[in-house]
């Protein structure tokens, strides 16, 4: 037994490569990430996994886009009970449930993501859009919510966040799958227009992380299609004197349009050592936007119309129909909504198209035809605002029109005409206008790809994208009693670009905001709360450094520092402190001179460690108040710093000084709509997984559902097939009717609501009685191949037994025979060695003899040398023994008359009885006999007697014979399927040693057949032949 402490040791070292595959394992599954393109109308994904790079996730469906839709269907004609859930359809499937269920389709929900569910333009839009769902106020957060007849009136109502929610979580399931089993997806790069607010982006956060996913970056459409623009193409490098390329990217979607100004350029920066590498930057310069410029607008502009002339038919005008009774109809609305689509679509590619209604409201037909000048004539308003975003993005990025490369156009919108028409007149002709992207999905491409760039699973094309503020950012803070501001950030502000350090001469605790400038309807900026920032121990941490330090309030300084979030272009607090500059009254020895000498005491410039961003560099003053500006400083913390201030001059000593720098704790608090609370969250997340339990236990019942009802047809035909009439009785048959027809009367009564434990066991009933006979019908037709196959091994196994034990028998006569022949050339070379020195010493002397070299090969000197032969041992000759061929016999033997006794008694057995052979019992036979044949074959080899070395004894004073005849001694061994011969020689006489033929098999387990063993030993005894021949014509020429 080991000692206990290596037991430990070997225990450790297995636990720590089972961790380490586990971690290389889960690092795998979790090293996958999602670029989401978040459309109104549609959702896309793209997924990079290893092995996976770029690819389209494709809905259940197989299509590259799921319709941006979640719908709860109702359970019979009632709402199920408090704590229970309806089934969830996504996509196109819960858009096919609008015309019926207008009151739980939730289409297009990303216009009320971050709004006011009250006095709001957009809200009151969607609730005129779609008249059959109930807009609510979340409660205590004043958001929009929804609530859904499908569900009890006690449930609390849906937020926007939680249904894009669940559609997103779909869509995260759908990239699992497509990723492979055991695959896990937590990280996601998505997408936002660059208009966003802080209220807006803060919701699309929450939506992903509800779906169980981790947000690396919320990145604005049009950068995302310049990102994926530029992977393929390489920019004019401004390090080698090229200018940078300027380009517009006009997305117009189904929500809103956007025009983003983006610089592309290349750039040469220091690689490793002291290489350069050129890397390619594309980063926003300029924004504008239109809210109302999209598909749903126009589709809006088409549905109106189609009222107006249905409530001016004659059929509707004599049914007393009125528009405002048409507006509220649930259904009507959404039938005439989805043709609006689709008219709106047509008219793309057609001058004019029509649509037809039956029963449409109040049981009155209606037929609708429009034409594309109509419905141009109906967008006017629309018409003039197609360029109005790229006017105001280039007047952001103080560009001209001229200065710019190229229109990138991206969005399904943008294929409708007169979009087109007016850009091109805009841009003075169509030569700008580019349509070198997918319109579709270069968005979501370029969101996978800034994914994979901030993972560490991946190396991609170095590409630095960037962002700008987009809105203006104020600082606004109270000091002695007054109200003062600063300005912090411009809507070109870089975002990730250097952080600003703010000095503040507040000594106690206080707290500062920061605001956004947003756009009016009125026209004016207004200024709304984006973030509150409170100081924690300021006023402990002035008291540490005046009683402490010695510090005077005049020199101590507050400083914060403030970056945009490369997460989510908001602002942010990244470290606070306090500090202030005291003499350094520190005495220094020889040994802290040598310390200092080599560069480990105390010196200017001490390096500070890097705060928890990982940031680098100095911060940029800012100067808030008359307090002045210190070094960069990392996050919150109460621990203390020293820095030196001055360093004593060689010639002229001066006092030193040093900062002392205190760390503020802070604390960060959203503004805005109030973000949900702890419980809030447990409680969405806590519903959001006992939906998703729900939906899995209705999948798993329907799984039951349709398996028990397949199987009751199976069964149906399976009674009428010959083979297992002949294999049942007509009581175990009849039985199997009686039970399947009740089994399908219950399922077209109560089967279709039985839960899913019942219909197992349905199922479970049925096959108890079929599955004996199906058995039985199958060994049937399985067993008389599987016989011959044993018998056949078994006839090859006893033939292979008789080779083998006539190999043995050849073998002991062979060995017996060189032992004798060994014991003869032993005497001989004896005799020959007893003579050898008598020959030497007759030999004439030679004065000369000293001067020449001696002779390796003299006969005395080899015959001197050989050793005597050794006799040949019988395994040399065979590797099998009786015992070896015994073994297998006995198997034989037993299989053999196992095969006989089972089949004479499976023989009396009728067809409908359970048989006593079983093809499971005739495989097993077959193995064994496999493997006990496998064990012989695969012995090792014969063994090739030692060769007869012939070490050479050599003298300085012997003396060399010119005239000496010299010999050699040899042995000749054959293995394998080499002639089994083996020469032993003594002296001058010679005489070979026969060897009996050794069977082989190749590589691999399977048995030879009779016919290849016995050509085999044929061929052996062929070669046995020759070589006897040969050694006779041997003795005869002797």
């Amino acid at each position: 037994m080991a000692p206990p402490g290596r037991r430990r040791t070997q225990f450790s070292l297995t636990s720590m490569f089972a961790l380490l595959v586990l971690f290389v394992s889960v690092t795998s599954a979790a090293s996958a990430v999602l670029g989401i393109d978040l459309g109104t109308e549609y959702i896309k994904a793209a997924l990079v996994k290893p092995g996976i790079p770029l690819e389209i996730v494709l809905t259940k469906d197989s299509k590259r886009k799921e319709a941006s839709a979640v719908a709860f269907k109702p359970v019979g004609k009632g709402s199920v009970p408090l704590g229970q859930f309806p089934e969830r359809l996504y996509g196109g499937d819960a858009l096919a449930l609008a015309g019926r269920f207008p009151g739980d389709v939730y289409p297009n929900l990303k216009p009320l993501l971050g709004i006011a569910a009250h006095d709001s333009d957009v809200a009151d839009a969607y609730a005129h859009t779609h008249p059959a769902l109930e807009l609510v106020s979340v409660q205590e957060r004043g958001s929009v919510g929804f609530k859904s007849g499908a569900f009890d009136k006690e449930e609390l109502p849906y937020s926007v966040e939680e249904l894009l929610a669940m559609q997103l979580k779909n869509v995260r399931e759908n990239a699992e799958t497509m990723a492979g089993k055991g695959s896990r997806i937590e990280n996601a790069v998505v997408t936002v227009p660059a208009f966003y607010t802080a209220d807006e982006r803060r919701a699309v956060e929450l939506a992903v992380e509800l779906a169980g996913m981790n947000v690396l970056g919320l990145m604005s459409n049009g950068l995302a299609v310049g990102l994926n623009y530029a992977t393929s193409r390489t920019f004019p490098s401004i390090s080698e004197g090229g200018k940078p390329e300027y380009h517009i990217v006009y997305d117009m979607g189904a929500g809103s349009a956007t025009a983003t100004v983006l610089k592309m350029q290349g750039r040469s920066i220091k690689d490793v050592g002291r290489f350069n590498k050129t890397i390619q930057e594309v980063q926003a310069v300029g924004a504008g936007w239109d809210r109302a410029l999209g598909g749903d607008s126009l589709n809006t502009l088409i549905l109106d119309d189609m009222i107006e002339q249905f409530v001016a038919s004659s059929a509707a005008k004599s049914a007393g129909v009125q528009a405002s009774g048409v507006k509220k109809h649930g259904r009507a609305t959404s039938k005439l909504l989805k043709e609006a689509e689709r008219i709106r679509q047509v008219l793309s590619a057609n001058q004019d198209t029509s649509a037809s209604f039956e029963s449409l409201y109040e049981d009155v037909d209606f037929r609708y035809k429009l034409s594309r000048s109509k419905f141009e004539e109906m967008a006017s308003e629309f018409v003039s605002s197609v360029q109005t975003p790229i006017e105001q993005a280039l007047i952001i990025a103080q560009l001209e029109f001229k200065d710019i490369d190229s229109i990138i156009l991206h969005g399904g919108a943008t294929r409708t005409p007169f979009v087109q028409k007016k850009l091109e007149e805009f841009a003075g002709g169509a030569s700008k206008l580019r349509s070198n992207v997918n319109a579709d999905e270069a968005a979501v491409f370029g969101a996978a790809f800034k994914g994979a760039g901030l993972s560490p699973s991946f190396k991609v094309k170095d590409i630095r994208a960037g962002e700008i503020a987009t809105y203006p950012v104020k600082l606004r803070w109270t000091d002695e009693a007054k109200d003062r501001q600063q300005n912090l950030f411009i809507p070109t502000s870089q975002v990730g670009g250097p952080a600003k350090e703010v000095s503040f001469k507040n000594l106690d605790d206080f707290s500062f905001r920061f605001t956004q400038a947003l756009p009016t309807k009125e026209g004016p900026l207004a200024e709304r709360d984006v973030l509150l920032v409170r100081s924690q121990n300021l006023t402990a941490s002035v008291s540490a450094l005046v009683s402490k330090f010695g510090c005077t309030k005049e020199d101590i300084s507050t400083k914060f520092r403030i970056r945009l979030d490369p997460v989510d272009n908001l602002p942010e607090v990244t470290r606070a402190t306090v500090s202030c500059e005291v003499e350094d009254d520190k005495k220094t020895n020889v040994v802290d001179g040598v310390k200092d000498f080599f560069g480990f005491g105390s010196k200017k410039g001490e390096q500070e460690p890097l705060g928890e961003e990982g940031e680098e560099g100095p911060a940029e003053p800012v100067e808030a108040t008359e307090s002045g500006t210190s070094n960069e400083a990392s996050s919150s913390g109460a621990t203390s710093s020293t820095e030196t201030a001055a360093q004593e001059s060689p010639k002229a000593k001066t006092p030193k000084k040093r900062t002392e720098v205190i760390n503020v704790a802070f604390v960060l608090e959203p503004q805005g709509l109030p973000t949900p609370t702890k419980e809030e969250l447990d409680r969405m997340n806590k519903r959001l997984a006992e939906f998703a339990s729900s939906d899995r236990s209705r999948r798993l019942r329907e799984e039951a559902l349709n398996t028990l009802e397949g199987y009751t047809y199976r069964v149906r035909d399976i009674l009428t097939d010959d083979s297992f009439i002949g294999s049942s009785t007509e009581a175990q048959r009849s039985e199997i009717e009686k039970l399947l027809s009740s089994t399908t009367e219950w399922l077209h009564e109560d089967g279709s609501a039985a839960p899913t434990d019942v219909l197992r066991q349905k199922l479970k009933d049925l096959e108890n009685l079929v599955k004996p006979i199906q058995s039985r019908k199958d060994e049937a037709l399985k067993r008389p191949e599987q016989i011959k196959s044993l018998r056949d091994a078994l006839n090859s196994t006893n033939t292979f037994i008789s080779a083998v034990q006539k190999q043995i028998d050849e073998a002991s006569s062979a060995a017996a025979s060189a032992s004798e022949s060994a014991a003869s050339a032993s005497s001989s070379s004896a005799a020959s060695s007893a003579a050898s020195p008598s020959t030497t010493s007759s030999a004439p002397a030679d004065d000369l003899a000293d001067l020449e070299e001696p002779d390796t090969a003299s006969p005395s000197s080899t015959i001197d040398s050989e050793p005597p032969p050794q006799p040949t041992k019988f395994s040399d000759l065979s590797p099998y023994t009786d015992e070896d061929v015994a073994a297998l016999a006995a198997t034989h033997a037993s299989i053999a008359s196992w095969l006989d006794d089972t089949t004479t008694r499976q023989d009396t057995l009728g067809p409908h009885e359970d048989p006593v052979l079983r093809t499971r019992d005739l495989e097993a036979k077959s193995r064994k006999l496999n493997q006990a044949m496998l064990a012989l074959l695969q012995k090792p080899a014969v063994r090739s007697p030692p060769k007869a070395s012939s070490k050479k004894k050599t003298s300085s004073k012997s003396k060399k014979s010119k005239s000496g005849s010299s010999s050699s001694v040899s042995s000749a061994t054959g293995t394998g399927d080499s002639e089994a011969a083996a020469e032993q020689t003594g002296g001058a006489g010679k005489e070979k040693v026969q060897r009996p033929p050794i069977i082989r098999v190749g590589e691999g387990e399977e048995m030879p057949s009779e016919e290849e063993i016995l050509e085999r030993v044929r061929e052996a005894r062929e070669r046995q032949g020759k070589t006897q021949m040969r050694k006779e014509r041997e003795v005869d020429e002797l």
